[in-house]
């Protein structure tokens, strides 16, 4: 599951992705299009800028925009800096693996088989979709068509 975090965190990028190369958007902006608390939004984009993905200029001109690209930034890449990992148990990560609490040998586990495949799975998925990519219909628009 997303945190709140990592859904703030992918709302404010998409909101800068949008305005890509049009200067600096202001955080109360981004703050009030994208219904996300200012302070934590602070905290957000400030990791965000640590991990070269945003940029900011103080000032009454100022404001945050993306470092790089739309095309360059994929879902995948903002979900582990916000959460960490993609794998659903810790036995699947492939940067920080570690043993699940009361559990069996990895080696005789087949939980962790089949977390390692959803893991690459959603990691081959998640890092092909960019923020530059269109968004598809809503399947509830598509049912009234």
């Amino acid at each position: 599951m997303l945190s709140q975090r990592t859904r703030y965190a992918i709302r404010a990028l998409l909101h800068l992705a949008d305005r890509y190369g049009k200067g600096p958007v202001q955080l109360g902006e981004i703050s009030a299009a994208q219904n996300i608390p200012a302070k934590f939004l602070t905290v957000i984009l400030s990791e965000m800028g640590r991990a070269g993905l945003v940029e900011t200029l103080r000032g009454k001109d100022g404001g945050y925009w993306l470092a790089k690209r739309p095309g360059e930034i994929s879902y995948g890449d903002i979900i582990r800096l916000t959460r960490g990992s993609l794998a659903l148990v810790p036995c699947a990560s492939r940067l920080a693996p570690e043993p699940c609490k009361n559990c069996i040998t990895q080696d005789q586990c087949r939980i962790h088989w089949v977390m390692l495949k959803v893991r690459d799975e959603t990691a081959r998925i998640l890092d092909t979709i960019r923020l530059s990519d269109p968004v598809p219909v809503p399947l509830e628009d598509v049912a009234a068509e």
